[in-house]
């Protein structure tokens, strides 16, 4: 048996002493996870906060690497009427981490009292019929990362041993958030995600190989933490924000500065869906 256990307990006591010596509001338990993307932290700027922890001072907590990009703070309030705890920034398997330790903030956020986890993320679109800044509903995905945060001893207290996989991604949340799309006069498409180790892009001849299998977007995200979000039965609603267009036939250099505006540029509109969603779910 692995200590994980132990230290999901361990960075649990740490958040919730310190959340409260700042703001007695924030010991109440979140109804909600939020984890926000590359370049899509303006979600946390509506946020009613009540603490703000840094990553580096919680105990056996993932530090992000990458500079601009993540800000890595958790934070704990309440979005649109909800008590919710939000990750700004997540870390990454291409930065050295394992897939244990980059989904250890899903097992922590699920001990805080997270029921239900809502991820964004920056991809690229390799379906013609997206678009930068177009907002995919994730329906589905394709781990393609070499590699799964359930390899190794499983504690039973975290979930089984063998998940199932039939609905990763909760149906009934994806329809509540295309209803509220449909009356803001927002397109949310529906798209299946493979995920990538990275750092780098992908190749014409691997993004060929991408839509051949029946992939829409491609990242380098979400993926892990829905796996061990699935294991610990929590419900799960996926977001991403399209930032590039993977076509094979006409592959220009990336231009990570063009990525970051394009994230934003879907940022406005991801931020009112979510609040929506939250008021309505």
């Amino acid at each position: 048996m692995s200590d994980l256990f132990e230290r999901i307990d361990e960075s649990v006591d740490y958040i919730k002493e310190t959340a409260t010596r700042i703001d007695s509001r924030a010991d109440s338990k979140p109804s909600f996870g939020i984890i926000l993307g590359s370049g899509l932290g303006g979600l946390a700027k509506q946020i009613e906060v009540a603490a703000t922890i840094p990553y580096e001072e919680i105990p056996n907590f993932p530090v992000s690497t990458v500079k601009g990009l993540h800000a890595g703070n958790l934070i704990l309030g309440k979005l649109a009427d909800r008590k919710v705890v939000a990750m700004e920034g997540r870390v990454h398997y291409y930065e050295g981490y394992t897939l244990e330790q980059v989904t250890f903030p899903i097992r922590v956020m699920k001990a805080l009292g997270a029921r239900s986890l809502i991820l964004t993320s920056a991809v690229g679109g390799m379906n013609p019929g997206l678009e930068p800044g177009d907002i995919v509903a994730v329906t589905d995905h394709i781990n393609l990362m070499g590699d799964n945060p359930l390899i190794g001893p499983n504690d039973e207290r975290l979930g089984p041993r063998f998940p199932d996989m039939s609905e990763p991604y909760t149906r009934a949340y994806i329809e509540l958030l295309e209803r509220i799309a449909i009356e803001a006069k927002i397109t949310v498409k529906r798209g299946v995600l493979a995920a990538l180790a990275g750092p780098n892009l992908e190749t014409a001849a691997e993004y060929r190989f991408l839509q051949r299998i029946g992939a829409d977007i491609v990242g380098m995200s979400m993926v892990p933490e829905t796996i061990v979000a699935v294991h610990g039965s929590m419900k799960v609603l996926g977001l991403s924000v399209v930032t590039d267009k993977a076509d094979p036939d006409h592959l220009e250099p990336v231009n990570i500065a063009k990525i970051v505006a394009n994230a934003e540029k879907g940022e406005a509109k991801l931020t009112k869906l979510v609040c929506e969603f939250l008021r309505r779910v």
